[in-house]
This record gives C-alpha cells, structure tokens and sequence, in this order.
C-alpha cells in the first residue's frame, strides 16, 4: 500500500471508529461501570473481533455472504440477538458502584468482558460487509496479501483501541452522578442495545 493510500485508509478508519455503534456503546457502558482500566479487556475484545473481521473480509467470506442470503440473514439474527441478551443483563444490572480492587482483578470478570467485546464485534454483520465493500479498494493485487492484511488491520486496530479507550475514559468521570442516576443510566443503554439487536436483522 502507498503512502498516499494508506494516508485516505487512515482518514477513513478515523471516521469509522467515531460513528457510534455496538461496540462504542459497550466501551462507554463498561468504562461507567468499571472504569478506564478495567474496561481494557472489552476493549482489547474488540479490536481483536475486528481485527478478524477485517481478515475474513480481505479473504472473500465477506463477498460469500453477500451472495448467500441465507448466511446474511443468520449472521444478522445472531448479532441482533447477542445485542438484545446484553440489553436484558444491563436492564437488569444494579446501578454503577466503585467496584473493588479485587473485583477489578478478577479473571473470570475480565473474561466476561472480553468475551463481550469479541462477540459484540464479531457478530455485527454491517461491520463485516463494510469492511468487505471498503478494503479491496486499498488492496494492491500485485503485493502479498498477509502484509496487507497486516497494515489494514493493524492501522484500525490501533484506531480503534484509542478511540474506544477515550470513551471509555471519559465516561468514567460520569460515576458520581450515575451514583444516583444509575438505574436510568443502565435501562437507557439497555433500550439502545435492545433497539439495535432487533432493528439488526430488519435491515
């Protein structure tokens, strides 16, 4: 990839990471109720479902769904109701308290977050056919795929992570007032994840 390619690749990877969507969401519910640090782990499960995204579209699994219907369609109702069952776990969650040391270094719940973070990329489809509908037009056919595969990847991944980490951030300094605000906090995002998860496989 040129210079000049990657620098219109990077400008696009910007922008794409700064629309909201499933994955900004959970950043910013995660960094509420864990905190910036703790919040890595969904953050790094992110990165890494787009980051295998990004491998499957440059391979041609993303062409395949497209001409498959029926494969769309089933990615489409796995991601929608991933995003619903999120929805329902926050609806029901208890408002957002500063969580201990022992629970922020807890390796089950770090798990759980980067399980989260991995299924919620992984399983948005609009994702995947973005990706598959953007990146040939920076492929060059006469370099190796994998080093481009590798320069791809790695210039979203690490977009992604900065971005999805200063939400993270930032949401965190929210703590004291979603102290008393807590349930309407976790019932609003729930509704969001609710609303994306089914308006998923209507599209």
């Amino acid at each position: 990839m040129s210079l000049e390619a990657w620098l219109v690749y990077l400008i696009a990877a910007v922008g794409l990471s700064l629309s909201p969507g499933p994955n900004g969401l959970l950043a910013l519910t995660h960094g509420v109720l864990y905190g910036a640090r703790a919040t890595v782990a969904t953050v790094i499960g992110g990165t890494l479902g787009f980051a295998v995204l990004i491998g499957l579209s440059l391979f041609g699994i993303g062409a395949l769904l497209q001409a498959n219907p029926g494969a769309l369609s089933a990615l489409r109702w796995l991601g929608g109701a991933y995003l619903v069952w999120l929805g329902l776990q926050l609806w029901n969650a208890p408002p957002p308290g500063r969580p201990s040391d022992a629970q922020s270094l807890d390796m089950s719940s770090v798990g759980s977050r980067f399980r989260q973070g991995l299924l919620t990329a992984l399983t948005n489809p609009k994702a995947l056919l973005f990706f598959a509908a953007f990146l040939p037009q920076f492929i060059d056919p006469t370099a190796a795929l994998p080093a481009q595969f590798v320069m791809m990847a790695g210039t979203f991944v690490a977009i992604e992570f900065a971005t999805e980490m200063l939400i993270a951030a930032l949401a965190h300094r929210l703590r004291p007032w979603l102290e008393h605000s807590g349930h309407l906090f976790n019932r609003s995002c729930a509704l969001i994840f609710i609303a994306i998860g089914v308006a998923l496989p209507l599209k």
